[in-house]
């Protein structure tokens, strides 16, 4: 498996997890638990985001990687 599909995989993951920390963000009645949530919620978007951007620079960089 090359770097590029590695990188993608870990973000679909990534993704999955936020989904799911969405959800039981939503579910929760105890606000101090939804804090929590919400904080990991943000800590993920910024490792997805960061995550993007690194794919950005592969593809750019290496162009067989492109729509993997």
């Amino acid at each position: 498996m090359s770097v590029g599909a590695k990188v993608k995989q870990t973000l679909a993951s990534l993704k999955g997890t936020q989904s799911t920390l969405r959800l039981y963000s939503i579910q929760t009645q105890d606000e101090e638990t939804k804090e929590t949530y919400k904080e990991a919620l943000d800590i993920t978007n910024e490792i997805i985001n960061d995550l993007e951007e690194r794919i950005k620079i592969l593809e750019f960089e290496e162009p067989q990687y492109k729509g993997y």
